[in-house]
């Protein structure tokens, strides 16, 4: 709405108020507009004398229209603006990935994994940088980048759906809105020119069929009537006429007769561009800009002020034509200045779906579960450390030892993060983001085009349906469905033969040339499609009747052309009749009348027979026949209709047309018919499963309270013996109202449960009872509420609906622009559909929970006891990122593909407050997690005597994968394997097997991951059997993976290996040595030899140990790098102390076996620190290192070298 107020072209002639050079401004155009009737008619007087004074301010001639010279056309487009609406411009793929990543999962997940990346490139200060280092760095970032990896996922898939969403809806529009043009009278000629080319001042020439593109004011017209339904929702036609009703208003359709208007407002400033404005779907900030650079500030102003104006006024009539401008209130509250942005501000915002709040809830407790579980696992790891170190051994906290604890505190915090990924469902965005995307294309095919893809989840919550009557729950088609013929009550169509046939030659004959030639019955549109009607619905109800009986109507219209009719009386609303007067060969002359059935009725003094001869028709004969056959019908809904017919013989000369009465009487009955729009045949089995399913359905439309109540009996809305409430508009709203005509939500909630049919309702009366259905707080559950709508008046309660369903036929830009689903067969059981889709779609993300929280149960817990107890989890993480990313992604697309099943519309609605995980859900994850817990622990620590391997609990952190975690790990994800079985079931189902084959996807998942599963744990090195067949040669006496790091190094050749595997041989011998050296040394002081025995712990150890020193020999460095390290290894810390701590000497300093001189007190100091050593292996390295520091010798006392070189 940028133009609606600009100010225009400065001209010293006219005065400021003035448009340029124009003689009436915008805003008081649009203030024209918004008038009805009489009152338009005294402002039209008032401003401009009449319509010609009109025109001639808008400088144009009410005959030859405008010049059409361009640069008038121009001026036009810029003082008035164009005949265009700017669509809402589609959200660029950045903007939908932006939204996507605002998803609270998404963002915990996204902390994660950034912690956790940065945790993987952090170097501990002093690192020696030796190879475990570089092995750990390597695969510490994997699980960062995965993590990060499945959000990139997920986001970009919800993106590009709701793009191509987006995409789809508009090929639709474009579609509907292909070129169309529109008759204008320009320099004298009549032409058509595209309707965005139309501006104000045109004179265009408006006809039947004609749907209006911009506002204007009739200048003369014959007999035009125009549904004005779309704007207000009054189905009956509106008559216009220069001297009762001149305004022709953008969007409505023309039903009769034919015209001329100046055009006085286009786009954004006609009304339907109103609405669509308030709608905020114009964009206009673009015309705003170039404008202010145009205007001077003080111009902005006023334009400000102006627009403001406008727009209020604006939003007031634009729903409230009916002139109850209180009833605005619910949609302008806010009746400030700012009224305008707040509302461009507010509408769009709509409440999270169901799902997605508790989604949210739900990933938020995760979060802080998970926080929690790290948080202890730290806090219990550093107080275990702390208490050992400080307390049980009693050593100082010496300064220059700080560096090293803090390395200590970092990898415990580094294991917290792992537990806190472990905990937060990665799988759990993707599950969604996948479910409702397969629903939604699948849901194409049962007819509802999804724009917003969290309507279709809402809806599998829905309480209630708003739904219009016409179109939706019937076919909007008028149809004969009961006739009154040859003495006969026919409950519907008759067969032709059951009638005379001199009755249906007359029948067909007066059906045919007394409807309007203009009303016809034309051939579907597409294949297997109901024949359009076209015209008045009642005639062509008529003409229906006369295709049901197998005549032809058309072939007598060929014969009897329109201008061969001798008089015709059109119907209107006091005759309440029609009648055509035929002159006969003979030169007699046959009039056909047909009318509403008593009135009509009343004129008859003669009925056809059942042979075909008439007979007197008494008036207790008629009140018989009301009894019988009219009371009966209107009961049902029906409009009767009555055809009749009189002949004027030659012998009685030519009548006096004028003299209506005389003419209008004497008539012969030949048939009364009763017309209905006839229910759709699927609708009362849908409406069945609606109430089924704790959907409680109302009718909100516009017809009149009796044919409402029969077509809600009819559908199964209202049942015999119910104590529901039907009220008409003006009676709901002097019940919802206060004495100062405000509306009181205590007084809708009196009315709402019991309310099932609002009649004559206005399109702000469906706004307030959608608004305080979801405003109260009188049911338990807040009312989720879906709204169907298709005319423009339905804009408001769409949007305001939590699912608003649009007609994708019959609706008009508006609805479908403000609504959430697209029916495209504007069909009432496709919303059932929808329903059943929606219930799926939450289902199958319980499902996924169900499977995805009892992974994440067992391996929080698995990860925290295993780091608690063995300082190491059991599941790496990368392993449980496997499990994690591939299963879960698998699982979520295995278990989101369920096809829905009509047992879903068995049960009530979810409700907003049910928590998401029920209690079978709950007893589900919490059993089945306890199960896999104990076959887990039970694996963990009695694994190696069940299946008689090695224990790999305590191997070095970078040992080969062993056996026998091997042998948990596989077996915790086979348990998910067949948990994901479990998970098809989640209401207490006791066979979980159930249609397991319907669903393809999911068995090949299931058998795919588990085929994955088995290629992934074959061990890489088949080389076992090497090693156990001889151990006599030196070459097996060295394990593969000594070989790979000694490879490793640098390229060398094969004389150099053999030399070094002869001093690692040599060194294993010295060891064996010191080993026995220490036993004694132990004795000798008196304390336990556990420190000695504990060097032999582990073999993988020992060849470490002899390994770095022939590294240490080769590589000419200090000795001391990474030998504390295998000491260490079995120590309660191993498990962090990758990052070895070194001295650096000042020059490199390669031990001979001469340096022993240099320490000849050696013993004795080895012998005070060898208790210590006994106690705890770390204490070696975070005091004794410092000691040696200190005493500047180049072996630390108590290391393996210092006791080798002293045996030595």
């Amino acid at each position: 709405m940028a133009n609606n107020s600009y100010s225009g072209v400065k001209n010293s002639m006219m005065e400021a108020n003035h448009d340029g050079e124009f003689g009436c401004t915008l805003k008081e155009l649009r203030s024209l507009m918004e008038l009805r009737g009489a009152e338009a008619i005294s402002k039209i007087g008032e401003s401009y004398g009449d319509v010609q004074g009109l025109c001639n301010r808008l400088k144009t001639s009410p005959t030859d229209g405008l010049s059409g010279q361009p640069t008038d056309i121009e001026k036009r487009k810029t003082v008035f603006g164009q005949n265009f609406i700017p669509p809402k411009k589609p959200k660029t793929f950045l903007q939908l990935v932006w939204e996507a990543l605002q998803d609270v999962t998404l963002i915990i997940l996204e902390v994660a994994a950034v912690v956790s990346l940065g945790l993987s490139f952090y170097k501990p200060p002093d690192a020696a940088g030796g190879v475990e280092d570089e092995n750990e760095a390597e695969a510490g970032w994997i699980e960062g980048a995965a993590i990060l990896l499945s959000v990139i996922c997920v986001v970009l898939v919800t993106a590009f759906n709701d793009w191509s969403k987006e995409k789809q809806f508009r090929g639709l529009q474009s579609r509907i809105e292909q070129e169309q043009k529109f008759t204008v009278v320009r320099g004298g000629q009549v032409i058509q020119i595209p309707v965005a080319e139309i501006v104000v001042g045109d004179i265009a020439q408006v006809k039947y069929g004609d749907l209006l593109p911009a506002d204007g004011v009739l200048i003369q017209g014959n007999d035009l009537k125009i549904d004005e339904s779309s704007l207000t929702g009054e189905s009956d036609h509106v008559k216009k006429t220069q001297e009762k009703d001149p305004m022709l208003l953008s969007g409505t359709h023309v039903m009769e007769g034919s015209g001329k208007m100046v055009v006085t407002a286009v786009g954004v400033n006609s009304q339907t561009g109103i609405i669509f404005t308030l709608l905020g779907s114009g964009d206009d900030e673009d015309d705003e800009e170039e404008e202010k650079k145009k205007e001077k500030e003080e111009k902005k102003k006023q334009k400000k002020n102006k627009k403001q104006d406008g727009s209020v006024e604006n939003r007031k009539k634009a729903k409230a034509q009916d002139g109850a401008a209180m009833e605005m209130q619910p949609l302008n509250s806010d009746e400030g200045a700012d009224a305008e942005e707040k509302k461009k501000a507010n509408l769009p915002k709509k409440e999270k779906s169901v799902l997605q709040g508790k989604l949210t809830k739900l990933a938020v407790q995760i979060g802080k579960a998970g926080l929690v579980m790290s948080a202890i696992t730290v806090i219990i790891l550093v107080v275990l450390f702390v208490v050992d170190t400080f307390w049980i051994q009693n050593l100082p906290w010496i300064k220059d030892c700080t560096p090293i604890y803090i390395q200590f505190f970092v990898k415990f915090f580094i294991i917290g993060v792992t537990v806190l990924v472990v905990a937060v469902p990665e799988g759990l965005p993707l599950a969604v983001t996948i479910s409702l995307a397969y629903s939604v294309k699948k849901m194409m095919k049962d007819n509802n085009l999804v724009r917003h893809l969290d309507a279709c989840e809402t809806m599998g919550n829905a309480t209630a349906i708003c739904s219009d009557k016409t179109g939706t729950l019937t076919m909007n088609r008028m149809t004969v469905v009961q006739a009154y013929v040859a003495e006969k009550h026919f409950k519907k169509v008759p067969e032709p033969e059951n009638i005379p046939s001199s009755t249906l030659d007359v029948l067909i004959l007066g059906i045919a040339v007394n409807c309007a030639y203009t009303t016809k019955i034309m051939p579907p549109e597409k294949e297997g499609g109901l024949p359009r009607q076209v015209g008045n619905k009642t005639e062509c109800a008529l003409l229906g009747f006369s295709n049901d009986l197998k005549r032809d109507y058309q072939n007598i219209r060929n014969e009897i052309p329109e201008e061969k009719l001798y008089k015709v009386y059109t119907f209107n609303s006091v005759r309440k009749s029609m009648s055509t007067v035929l002159k006969m060969a003979d030169g007699s002359y046959r009039m056909f009348s047909k009318g509403a059935s008593e009135i009509l009725l009343k004129k008859c003094y003669k009925i056809l027979t059942a042979n075909g001869e008439p007979k007197v028709f008494r008036p207790r004969d008629r009140d018989d026949m009301v009894k019988k056959v009219i009371e009966p019908m209107a009961s049902e809904g029906l409009r009767t209709i009555c055809l009749a017919y009189r002949d004027f013989p030659v012998s009685e000369g030519e009548p006096d047309w004028d003299s209506e009465t005389d003419i209008l009487t004497g008539l012969t009955c030949i048939c009364v018919v009763g017309i209905e729009d006839p229910v759709r045949p699927e609708v009362p089995d849908a409406i069945r499963k609606c109430q089924r399913a704790g959907i409680t359905v109302r009718m909100v439309t516009g017809d009149n309270i009796n044919t409402a109540r029969a077509i809600a009996t009819k559908c199964g809305i209202l049942q015999p013996g119910d104590d529901f409430l039907c009220l008409e508009g003006k009676e709901f709203n002097r019940r919802i109202r206060n004495e100062k005509g405000e509306i009181e939500q205590e007084r809708i909630d009196k009315i709402w449960p019991k309310l099932r049919v609002l009649a004559r309702s206005s399109p702000t009366d469906k706004h307030t009872l959608v608004k305080g259905i979801i405003d109260s707080t009188v049911a338990e559950q807040r009312q989720v509420v879906a709204v169907t709508g298709d005319g423009t008046n339905d804009g408001p309660a769409l949007k305001k609906a939590d699912v608003g369903f649009a007609m994708g036929i019959a609706g008009t830009d508006v609805a479908k622009e403000a609504s959430d689903i697209i029916l495209t067969d504007d069909n009432f059981s496709s919303i059932v559909k929808a329903v059943m889709w929606g219930r799926n779609v939450y289902d199958s993300i319980s499902k996924f929970l169900q499977f995805q929280l009892t992974v994440n149960v067992v391996a929080v817990i698995v990860a925290f006891t295993g780091a608690c107890i063995t300082q190491d989890s059991p599941l790496k993480a990368v392993q449980m990122l496997w499990v994690n990313l591939i299963m879960d992604t698998f699982a979520s697309l295995a278990l989101a593909t369920e096809p829905p099943t009509e047992a879903l519309l068995l049960r009530k609605p979810y409700g907003r407050n049910k928590p998401l995980i029920s209690r079978t859900m709950m007893k589900n994850i919490l059993g089945q997690g306890v199960f896999q817990l104990i076959i887990i622990f039970t694996l963990l620590f009695a694994g190696e005597k069940l299946f008689d391997i090695d224990s790999g609990r305590d191997a070095p952190l970078h040992a080969p994968p062993s056996e026998h975690y091997t042998i948990v790990f596989n077996t915790f994800v086979l348990m998910q394997l067949f948990n994901e079985i479990n998970a098809r079931k989640i209401h207490g189902e006791r066979n979980v097997f159930e249609g397991i084959f319907n669903n393809l996807i999911f068995c090949s998942i299931v058998f795919g991951t588990f085929i994955i599963q088995v290629i992934s744990t074959i061990p890489t090195s088949r080389l076992k059997f090497l090693k156990t067949a001889g151990h006599g040669t030196q070459k097996e006496e060295i394990p593969d993976e000594e070989l790979e790091e000694l490879e490793d190094m640098d390229e060398i050749d094969h004389a150099e290996r053999e030399l070094r595997r002869g001093q690692i041989l040599w060194f294993r011998g010295l060891n064996r040595i010191q080993t026995q050296m220490d036993v004694v040394s132990a004795f000798q002081s008196g304390t336990s030899f556990q420190g000695a025995l504990r060097r032999q712990a582990s073999n993988s150890s020992q060849q470490q140990h002899d390994i770095r020193v022939v590294n240490a020999f080769r590589s000419s460095i200090s000795l001391y790098e990474g030998l504390e390290k295998p000491e260490s290894r079995t120590s309660i810390h191993n498990f962090m102390t990758h990052p070895e701590f070194r001295i650096e000497d000042s020059e490199p300093h390669i031990p001979l076996i001469d340096d022993t001189d240099a320490e000849d007190d050696a013993p004795t100091k080895r012998n005070s620190a060898s208790p210590r050593n006994n106690n705890n292996a770390v204490e070696s390295s975070n005091h004794l290192l410092p000691e040696g520091t200190k005493s500047g010798t180049p072996s630390a006392p108590g290391s393996p070298l210092h006791s080798l070189e002293t045996s030595l």
